[in-house]
């Protein structure tokens, strides 16, 4: 089976336009991140069309998507172009995702949570203790360690209790690099990157601790810092083209060198 007849069946298996949609908004959101459609490349509406199955129409629907999302932007001869972003951009992505993070962190201390859902974040920083930094030295390790890490910020987020603050973040998370577990995959190839881990953990069961004590303000800062070790992994794979290419939609990047 091709890739377009993949597709088609995924289609298919689908019912209604909005799920032809979705198909055809993964199938480019994937070829926008493997490099298949490169940064200032202009999205062709036909080219997908024939390499999904999909109609005009959902791929029409999946590309105003894209633009929301930040993928793509409009060019002034029509259509969708894919966008490219500077070093400051991603700098600024990761500044406002620890901006609005740290406000759920501030939430949910100052609102408290019940026992029950408190012991679900101490148990998800004890699991990720148990694989920092022993189990990292795997791809397995990594996986597991990337699925924990992204279940303690959606708790966190959980218990700040205001959809209208996990809206935000879900937009501001949008763009892959960045989200909480952007540049886990490039760590296997950075030994520097090790202590940053660590740090990071550290800082995990100190924002639970603070949530749990009510401590509004610390949790805050906690969360805020924590995002900003992803500023420091970014230094580092910039440094090196072949760990850039391990973050996701790092092709989109424009980098200094």
């Amino acid at each position: 089976m091709n890739k377009a007849e993949q597709f088609e069946t995924q289609g298919r298996g689908e019912a209604g336009g909005q799920s032809r949609a979705t198909v055809a908004l993964l199938a480019m959101r994937g070829m926008i991140l493997s490099g298949s459609l490169g940064p200032g490349e202009r999205v062709s509406e036909l080219a997908i069309v024939e390499q999904t199955g999909i109609s005009r129409t959902p791929v029409r629907a999946a590309l105003q998507r894209l633009e929301e999302e930040g993928f793509v932007e409009a060019i002034p001869s029509g259509g969708f172009a894919v966008k490219s972003f500077s070093e400051t951009d991603v700098f600024d992505a990761i500044e406002i995702r620890g901006t609005l993070e740290g406000l759920a962190a501030r939430l949910a201390a100052e609102r408290g949570s019940s026992t029950v859902r408190l012991a679900a974040l101490h148990e998800c920083v004890a699991e990720l203790d148990r694989l920092v930094p022993a189990s990292l030295d795997s791809e397995d390790g990594f996986m597991r360690y990337m699925s924990a890490n992204a279940r303690l910020h959606a708790l966190i987020v959980e218990l700040a209790e205001s959809p209208s603050l996990k809206r935000q973040i879900e937009r501001a998370v949008s763009l892959p690099f960045a989200s909480p577990n952007a540049f886990i995959k490039a760590q296997t190839l950075m030994p520097e990157s090790r202590g940053v881990l660590i740090v990071a953990q550290d800082q995990h069961r100190c924002v639970a601790e603070a949530i749990a004590n009510r401590q509004g303000a610390r949790a805050q800062a906690i969360m805020q810092e924590h995002a900003r070790l992803a500023g420091r992994h970014l230094r580092l794979a910039l440094r090196d083209d072949k760990v850039l290419e391990q973050v996701p939609g790092g092709s989109l990047i424009r980098t200094g060198r």
